[in-house]
């Protein structure tokens, strides 16, 4: 998650991917992690989306030169399987095309080369990386096998094998950052935006890719219907009004696309993200988006709202700080053009 934070703007709800962008992250998020049975719904819905046949087996394919021969076989065994069963169900899907022949007479390598000149924007005679000066071999395998065999074929575009390899890298953890930060870049000079790239990051590390993190704080009580809230919102305390500490702390569980209505804390209030992805504004700002490790610092008496994504459910610890000086002011509810930051 720490590659999040490495962007140079803040994302909005403006800055989204389109059904099949989606579909694509949540797929090869879910092969990079070998998580089979949440890529069974991915993979029918990626179908659903308008993927074919053969862009989604390209992905599938596409995704071993990141995580790895054996999971992107296991995952081309359960796209199998999920075709069989559409077609028992009378679902015939589209096969759509196969990868155009190569005819450039040069050498995979030159391909190669240029392939990833023109992605990165890095000229081809650039200097090489230290791993290439080590291993010359390695450098030419990447050159040869990656760059002209696999995003050679046209069955995806280059964008989307990016998308993908972004994808993949995001499950493997902290240790592989670099790798994940240099394609960053490449979707970048590709023509993503930040705000596309944060919810890449988020749909491939959090439970709507399947990717669901261990809760370490109870779920809590279901609140009972209330106009403060727009829908399914769950709460446990662990510190009240009745501790004498003089602040309150809770844990906070939003469903998707819920939020609770304006208002503010005299005493003001701390958010401190856990799971999911989540929104927050503050009256006459902009809507933020918020991931599991950011912290939000809520003056007294500032008017906020806060809630889940549209498609995440969404986890924080709120501390309401300075209790003596009274408890919540609610204010109207959030209306749906507020919510969609328009």
């Amino acid at each position: 998650m720490t590659a999040i934070n490495m962007m140079a703007q803040p994302a909005t709800p403006d800055d989204g991917l389109t059904l099949r962008q989606q579909s694509i992250v949540k797929i090869a998020s879910c092969t990079g992690r070998g998580d089979w049975e949440k890529l069974k719904p991915a993979l029918a819905a990626g179908l659903d989306n308008g993927l074919t046949v053969n862009e989604i087996r390209e992905i599938l394919l596409h995704a071993y030169a990141y995580c790895g021969f054996p999971r992107s076989l296991r995952a081309l065994q359960t796209f199998i399987a999920v075709l069989d069963e559409r077609k028992t169900q009378g679902i015939e899907d589209i096969a759509g095309r196969d990868a155009s022949p190569v005819e450039d007479n040069r050498t995979r390598y030159e391909r190669g080369r240029d392939i990833l000149a023109e992605i990165s924007g890095v000229p081809a005679d650039a200097s090489k990386a230290g791993y290439a000066e080590f291993a010359p071999v390695i450098e030419r395998f990447l050159k040869e096998h990656l760059f002209a065999d696999l995003f050679e074929r046209d069955v995806l575009t280059y964008e989307e094998r990016e998308l993908a390899t972004v994808s993949v890298i995001a499950t493997l953890g902290e240790s592989v950052e670099p790798m994940l930060r240099s394609h960053m870049v490449i979707c970048r000079n590709l023509g993503m935006t930040h705000g596309q790239l944060d919810r890449v990051i988020a749909i491939a590390t959090t439970e709507t890719a399947g990717c669901a993190v261990r809760d370490v704080f109870p779920k809590g009580s279901k609140l009972p219907d209330t106009p403060n809230f727009t829908g399914d919102a769950w709460l446990e305390m662990f510190v009240t009004k009745a501790d004498s500490m003089d602040c309150t702390v809770g844990h906070v569980t939003f469903a998707p696309g819920v939020r609770n209505s304006w208002h503010s804390h005299p005493g003001g209030q701390i958010l401190l993200c856990t799971s999911g992805e989540g929104r927050y504004q503050e009256k006459g700002k902009p809507v933020q988006v918020l991931r599991p490790g950011d912290v939000v610092k809520i003056a007294p008496n500032v008017v906020h709202w806060h809630g889940a994504a549209p498609d995440s459910e969404f986890k924080h610890i709120a501390i309401g700080p300075q209790q003596s000086k009274g408890g919540a002011v609610w204010l109207d509810a959030v209306t749906d053009e507020e919510y969609n930051n328009r």
